[in-house]
This record gives C-alpha cells, structure tokens and sequence, in this order.
C-alpha cells in the first residue's frame, strides 16, 4: 500500500481539494503525496511520490518541515520564492499521525499583494513628509531670519516675504492633492453616472489656461468632435487640467528660443471618449514611463518643484479614470515630445 492511500487517499484528496488556498501534504520521508488544485496551479512542476526537493528548491520550507516532524509543533513561517517572480508566501507548516505513519500539511497564504500595500503605504507617509518638511523648513528659517537679523530691513522683509508666499502655496497645492487623492480612492468602487460634454469641458479648461501658455510662450491648438461621455465633471477637469498644464510647463522654451505649440483634441473613438494632448517638450525616456502616474515619481526633482509641481498630478489622472472604468496611455521619445492620452467611456442613455 502506498503512502498516500495510508492517510486514506481519496479523501485526504477530497478534503483538500474543498480549501481555497495551496496545500500540500508531505509523508515522513518528504515525499509528496497530494496538493490540491490551487496547489497544483500554482507550482505546475510538483510531482506525487517524488522527494518534495525534486519540485521545490525551498532551503527555509524543508528545514521547516524537519522541524515540524522532530519536534510535532506546528510553525509558521515565511518563504520567499523568487522564480518565476518574487512573491512572499506565509506557509502553515503542522504535523498529524496517520498510523503507523507521520504526515505533514503545508498550507501556502500568498502576501505578496499585502506586502507591496504595506511598502507602498510606508513610501506614500515618507515622501508625503519629506514634500512637507521642504517647505515648512523654508517658512520656519524665514520667520526665524525676520524676528531677527532682518527685523528692521525692508527690502530683505519684502524679499523673504515672497519666498514664504510660494512656499506656502507649494504646501496648500500638496495638501490639496493629497486630500483629492484620498477622496477618489474612498470612491474609486463607484462609478460616476452623469452625462459630461468632454469637447466643451476641454474648451473651457483651455480658455482658463490661455493666459498661463501666454506667459510659457506656449501656443495652445485645439480640435474637438463631439464626445459625450459617463462621468464626473469636476474630477474630469482636474484630468484636462493636469495633462495640459503639464504639457504648457514641462514643452515651454528657453529665453531666446522659438514659441512652442501644444495640441489639444478631443474625438469618440470605438466606446470612449479620448482626450489627447501632445507637447514638443524633451520627451521621456522609455524606462520613466511605466513610473509616471506613482505617486510623488518625477523624471526631474528639481524642474517639477521650480514648476510648481506636487508629484501626485499624474497620480490624481490615473484614479480619476480608474474610477470612471477608463485609461491613460503615453507615447514619447526622447527629444519628439510626448503624447498623454485619457480615455473615458462613452455615455449610452
């Protein structure tokens, strides 16, 4: 009689089989004697009746089950497996007496995803804290200066005065950011249901931001068809916003050079509505823009804090369409400019 029909084959196979997370079972000798679909799924080279070495080359998971069948404590332990990809497992290793035979349960919980949330949040506070203290140093070192060695000197009060003022406003435009973030992510599971004219939305953000292209020497051309789509107006103003106002900004020339354009369309294209706006800026590097829409990620630190820039505009577009089932797309070169396309659901009655 084989190992596996000793601890009653068929149904330690059904038992298994019915638990919605990876099992395996090992006999005393660390053979393999069954795994449940989940399992099986998950590491397809397993093989029943082999040594578990043979299937799975985890130092920290043997040494666990060595363990385990001394001492008949059950652990639990984390594994690390790095191939194909990285991922974290939080594995149950426990032992049960099937006479005259010993066995031993793995059972695999995947926290791969709870650990790249748990780093994401641990990044999001720190760079959060470090956008703040930036600013809140300068105020506090200005104050200090003007209740001092700059009491009485008017010209340096006006100076230092100005300085705060953007610094200031640096930490109200973050602040901003990070509550409107806040609030899209509590809704991100509810879809806006309003009707929303893209084309005219577009029209007046651009009219709004005229003046701002005017003093960037930044020619602003619009195309526009009709594009009714399903959505929220307010966070879709925030969208066209954020895509052209980074493209006046980041595409405005040095003294001496040429004015530049940015192009500005908007057409129904199969079910969505897309919004383009392509710059003649420097461009991206291919390997930033995967990284584009994380949050607090700049291809140049110092430009986006000159320009006023929080490093969550991007971040805002990609939740906003998030919430409206849509997407952002972008296409660029190094020295041709980029291209940043929204694409937004179109709305059907």
């Amino acid at each position: 009689m084989n190992e596996t029909m000793e601890v009653g084959g068929a149904l330690l196979a059904s038992l298994i089989e019915a638990m919605p997370e990876p099992v395996l079972v090992v006999s005393d000798t660390v053979r393999l004697v069954a795994a449940n679909g989940p399992a099986r799924a998950l590491f397809p080279q397993l093989r029943l009746q082999a040594p578990l070495t043979t299937s799975l080359r985890a130092v920290d998971l043997h040494d666990a089950i060595a363990r385990v069948l001394n001492s008949g404590q059950a652990e639990n332990i984390s594994w690390l497996d790095r191939v194909p990809v990285e991922r974290l497992f939080q594995v149950h290793v426990a032992a049960f007496q099937s006479s005259p035979a010993r066995f031993v349960a793995l059972t695999l919980h995947d926290a791969t995803e709870s650990r790249r949330l748990e780093q994401t949040r641990v990044d999001f506070v720190a760079n959060a804290s470090h956008e703040l203290r930036t600013p809140l140093a300068s105020l506090l070192g200005f104050i200090e200066t003007l209740q001092g060695p700059a009491r009485n000197d008017a010209e340096a009060r006006a100076r230092f005065l100005a300085i705060m003022l953007e610094q200031a406003r640096r930490m109200a435009r973050l602040v901003d950011d990070l509550l409107s973030l806040s609030r899209i992510e509590q809704t991100l599971h509810l879809r806006p249901r309003g009707a929303v004219d893209l084309s005219g939305l577009v029209r007046h953000v651009r009219d709004a931001l005229t003046p701002l292209a005017q003093d960037n020497r930044v020619i602003l051309e619009l195309k526009t068809e009709p594009a009714q789509v399903r959505g929220d107006r307010d966070e879709l103003v925030r969208v066209a916003e954020n895509l052209i106002e980074n493209a006046i900004k980041y595409s405005a020339p040095e003294p001496g050079q040429d004015e530049r354009r940015v192009w500005v369309s908007v057409a129904p294209r199969g079910s969505y509505g897309v919004l383009e706006v392509r710059d003649e800026g420097p461009g991206i590097a291919p390997e930033n823009i995967p990284r584009l829409t994380e949050r607090f990620y700049r291809v140049d630190v110092g430009q986006s804090r000159a320009k006023g820039g929080t490093g969550l505009g991007l971040a805002l577009v990609k939740h906003i369409l998030l919430r409206h089932r849509g997407r952002i797309s972008v296409r660029s070169q190094l020295g041709n400019g980029a291209t940043f396309s929204a694409l937004v659901p179109l709305y059907e009655a």
